[in-house]
């Protein structure tokens, strides 16, 4: 499901709002796609990137963030 407002969500260690969200990625909201009923979004979409949500951890609920160039410059 593609939402264009942003929703709050947690894992065990971090609560992510937007603030919170925009600080770690270094840009600025524009989507979020969540797969499966999960309790995180699989996709964030930013002005500048794609960002692959990644469950980090095992035993508990932790995410990464793997951020992709949305317009990459070939030369």
């Amino acid at each position: 499901m593609l939402v264009c407002e942003w929703r709050d969500f947690s894992t065990d260690a971090e609560t992510y709002t937007l603030e919170a969200f925009e600080e770690a990625v270094g840009d600025e909201f524009e989507a979020m796609m969540f797969k499966d009923d999960k309790e995180f979004p699989a996709f964030i979409w930013t002005v500048n990137y794609v960002i692959l949500v990644k469950r980090s951890a095992r035993m508990y609920t932790d995410v990464s963030f793997e951020k992709i160039p949305r317009n990459p410059v070939c030369g």
